[in-house]
């Protein structure tokens, strides 16, 4: 039989609560960072990596307004990322486990698909940098599921934790 978030001890639950709080500020704030540096567009993500084409004009001398990512950055941006972001999906999926809204396919769907779009996410900013701008629709798409599939387990885990009650 399994244990269900709605049924543990009140004050267990609002340590996840908190914790899935906390985390969620976390994630928003990747977000706002992502927005501000790439626009949240196609353009703006590729120029992010690759460096940009327009110069800014200062004392006569001209300087690319974005530098393209050195490997070394590049090499950090991708460890911490898949290790921090690695260790986040875990503990959300960990407490989404059991939750009793989602059962079966979707529940590990759910639990693994964000694991899987990391390493593509990650992996495919080294694409664009190296390899073929296009990179940056995989880059998009996977990241799209990345923070949708995290959200979704946030809410419904949030959701049984406030509102479901045993009876």
């Amino acid at each position: 039989m399994n244990s269900y978030l709605y049924q543990l001890n009140s004050n267990f639950k609002r340590l996840l609560i908190i914790y899935l709080i906390t985390v969620s500020c976390g994630l928003l704030v990747g977000v706002i960072y992502l927005s501000r540096n790439t626009n949240f567009s196609v353009n703006g993500t590729i120029e992010h990596f690759n460096g940009s084409v327009q110069n800014i004009e200062t004392e006569g001398v001209s300087i690319p307004d974005k530098y393209p990512k050195p490997v070394s950055e590049l090499l950090m941006t991708t460890h911490n990322h898949i290790l921090g972001l690695g260790f986040i999906i875990f503990s959300i999926s960990l407490v989404f486990y059991f939750t009793s809204v989602f059962e079966g396919y979707w529940k590990n769907f759910l639990m693994i698909e964000p694991l899987i779009s990391v390493l593509i996410t990650f992996g495919s900013i080294w694409g664009i940098r190296f390899i073929h701008p296009g990179f940056v629709y995989l880059t998009i798409l996977s990241a799209i599921f990345m923070y949708s599939s995290l959200f979704i387990m946030i809410v419904v885990s949030l959701f049984e934790l406030i509102f479901k009650k045993n009876v």
